[in-house]
């Protein structure tokens, strides 16, 4: 019997812009302050030209939550403000998963 419990992923697409001061150290802030938020249960993320960051959620109302916390609110603000010229949210919902490790 498979036991495999669905989840969701939030998948956050970006281009940034020329100003990029203060950008890694609010991203590593915002991914600690996930860490601490009820339903979290990961996160993959990866930059050069295009960023790529997957927050892995148990419930829609987990990553609605995370979406209006008030620190996570004003990271948003300041990135749409400052480092970000283009930004793309995803949100799916993830049925199965496999991997390989070798």
């Amino acid at each position: 019997m498979n036991k495999f419990k669905p989840y969701f992923a939030v998948i956050f697409t970006s281009t940034n812009n020329d100003s990029i001061e203060g950008y890694y150290e609010m991203a590593k802030k915002m991914e600690s302050l996930a860490k601490s938020q009820k339903g979290f249960l990961g996160i993959d993320s990866a930059r050069n030209e295009l960023g790529i960051t997957v927050s892995y959620w148990e419930s829609l109302d987990d990553i609605k939550n995370w979406k209006l916390n008030s620190e996570h609110q004003f990271a948003q603000k300041f990135g749409k403000e400052k480092w970000y010229s283009w930004y793309n949210v995803r949100i799916c919902r993830v049925e199965r998963e496999y991997d390989f490790n070798k």
